[in-house]
């Protein structure tokens, strides 16, 4: 029973040691989760804005298989005028 108690009051004084911890992240935690949540916003509606370029200067990115996938794209990043960083 001692054993048991041991293995008990450990992890409960571990979870009271890190309570303030807690509470001091939990108190962060909006701002950051704000701001990681905008910055996934910013660089899907980057991403999305890009690929629409793509499509509109002739890429399909839907196509299975596509034998000619890089030249394809390539052709559409300078038809588009994306940069070459898009597809590094």
């Amino acid at each position: 029973m001692v054993a048991t108690t041991t293995a008990f009051v450990a992890p409960l004084s571990h979870a009271q040691g890190s309570g303030a911890t807690a509470t001091d992240s939990t108190q962060a935690a909006p701002t950051t989760k704000a701001q990681r949540k905008a910055a996934r916003k910013e660089a899907r509606a980057k991403k999305n804005a890009e690929l629409k370029k793509l499509e509109d200067a002739g890429y399909n990115p839907a196509r299975a298989n596509d034998t000619d996938y890089p030249q394809d794209v390539q052709r559409a990043q300078k038809k588009a005028g994306v940069g070459a960083g898009a597809s590094q």
